[in-house]
């Protein structure tokens, strides 16, 4: 070999050496940045996962059964909770879906709705802002009606197209298929 195909030897001054070595301890403590940072996403998403899961399921209003109160689009967050009390918005399960209704009767109760829409709870005649139009609706069972134990009475706001404890196909709602009540909206369409 010649003494031509010999390589310089190159030797980095002082100040390129520090500069390299904050760039690799830079790059280090980025990493572990971005690392920690992603681990604490991936936390907060799994705890949020399972406490909705188990705590406060989130819902979306579908249908028109609850309008003016709930709107197609609206989505509700829910407290889980079987304890339930007269008006209050629940979420109930029935044949593998999920219903929103308002809670008229409860265990024991008298409910009789005549003709015109008018709700009677133990023979007192139920105030109702929120329905719009009073109607008997879709009804095949016989008033006055008596609500079995451990069940509740289930009416949607809509009253001429809401499908709910008028009907026998749906009845009192037992108190395990409550998923929970409504906490609040989160978003409405409106």
């Amino acid at each position: 070999m010649s003494d031509n195909s010999k390589i310089p030897e190159f030797s980095p001054s002082v100040e390129q050496v520090e500069t390299e070595l904050k760039n690799i301890k830079y790059r280090k403590k980025f990493r572990s940045t971005l690392l920690n940072t992603i681990s604490i996403l991936v936390v907060v998403a799994a705890v949020a996962v399972l406490i909705s899961t188990l705590f406060f399921p989130v819902v979306q209003v579908s249908g028109s059964s609850m309008e003016p109160t709930l709107n197609e689009g609206d989505i509700l967050v829910l407290v889980k909770s079987d304890n339930v009390k007269y008006g209050e918005l629940c979420c109930v399960s029935w044949q593998n879906k999920s219903l929103l209704k308002r809670v008229i009767g409860l265990s024991g109760d008298v409910i009789d709705i005549d003709n015109d829409g008018s709700v009677f709870v133990n023979g007192e005649l139920l105030d109702e802002p929120y329905v719009e139009k009073k109607e008997l609706g879709r009804c095949d069972i016989d008033f006055p009606y008596q609500v079995p134990e451990n069940k509740i009475f289930i009416l949607g706001d809509q009253r001429e197209t809401s499908v709910d404890s008028r009907s026998s196909a749906i009845g009192c709602i037992d108190k395990d298929q409550i998923v929970g009540k409504v906490l609040f909206k989160v978003w409405s369409k409106t």
